[in-house]
């Protein structure tokens, strides 16, 4: 995968104005209505959106995640009853540019109200650093760009790990709720009250985020794919991903040699790794440069080996493990 430059955030478009692209047409009645526990039926692409959904819809919806805990989501592929369960559903909430089977199925089907999360807040360009990439599996990684600390950089699709910034989170609550609204007007003034709920919750959130991380000892952190980008640059750290945007792809013998300097350089002290991704890579480059390992959870999907039962909780680990590793003056 090839990656460029990231684009900075005030060069993007209002976000809230983006989000009224999300919305397809639906009929003026409710959906939920025609079911018999008259639950509005919703499928989620996967856990984080699935979590979005359930905490605004409440009890007025039904969610359903195509994905399944433990399973990669970049990796998923549509079953037959899967694809009935989409066509079946009264709105699909999905994230375009992660899943291309998620994509293609929802492309394909006839759900009256499909919401695109990509759609609803500003979408960057991450590979496997922010603010300059070097691209694990591009032939070039080992030449070097003055303006990029030795690294380089190229195109790339858009970065989706948009939920693990929880004001582009935010942003996407916000979207979902005035489509779960729409679709489903008869409970339209709840779904408002716990959108603002959530969003509220997730401003919070990010100000523990920013006070805990303002004045750490180090910047950078390293990680086994690039997932923490958008959070990497909303609280002025420095991303530097062993793979690029693709948990699966293997990173050069100049990427990692290039790592262990960096490393070095930067004061890193620990390589982090996810659940849902070999750790193999990731342990051998801490070991060959004498540093030690912990998890950092890209929120995916909720197994018996996170570190937390929901999105919050594991959000929460994630900055202990990072303000951790980074140190605090």
């Amino acid at each position: 995968m090839n990656v460029r430059r990231l684009i900075p955030t005030a060069a993007l478009s209002c976000a809230a104005l983006l989000g009224l692209t999300a919305l397809t047409a639906c009929g003026s009645g409710s959906a939920a209505a025609d079911r018999k526990d008259g639950k509005l039926d919703v499928v989620a692409s996967f856990y984080p959106l699935q979590f979005l959904t359930e905490q605004i819809g409440g009890d007025h919806v039904s969610v359903s995640s195509l994905t399944k805990p433990g399973v990669e989501p970049h990796d998923l592929e549509i079953s037959a009853k899967q694809t009935a369960k989409l066509n079946d559903a009264d709105a699909v909430v999905y994230l375009k540019g992660l899943q291309p089977a998620v994509d293609a199925a929802v492309k394909q089907a006839e759900v009256k109200t499909k919401v695109d999360a990509s759609t609803l807040t500003s979408m960057e360009k991450h590979g496997n650093e922010v603010g300059g990439h070097a691209a694990a599996h591009d032939h070039t990684a080992g030449e070097e760009d003055p303006a990029d600390h030795g690294h380089s950089h190229s195109e790339s699709g858009d970065d989706p790990h948009i939920w693990l910034d929880p004001v582009k989170y935010a942003e996407v609550a916000k979207g979902v709720g005035a489509a779960l609204a729409k679709a489903d007007p008869a409970h339209a003034a709840d779904y408002r009250k716990n959108t603002d709920t959530l969003v509220t919750k997730l401003g919070g959130l990010d100000k523990e985020y920013a006070a805990a991380l303002k004045n750490t000892k180090a910047k950078v952190f390293i990680t086994t794919h690039a997932a923490f980008g958008y959070l990497a640059e909303r609280y002025g750290l420095t991303e530097e991903a062993i793979n690029g945007l693709d948990p699966d792809s293997e990173p050069s013998p100049a990427r990692i040699k290039d790592l262990q300097k960096m490393a070095k350089a930067d004061g890193v002290t620990t390589v982090f790794y996810e659940t849902l991704v070999s750790d193999k890579t990731a342990k051998t480059l801490a070991s060959d440069a004498s540093l030690k390992t912990d998890v950092l959870d890209p929120l995916e999907g909720i197994t018996d080996k996170s570190k937390g039962t929901d999105y919050f909780s594991v959000m929460r680990s994630n900055l202990t493990a990072l303000t951790t590793a980074l140190g605090t003056k």
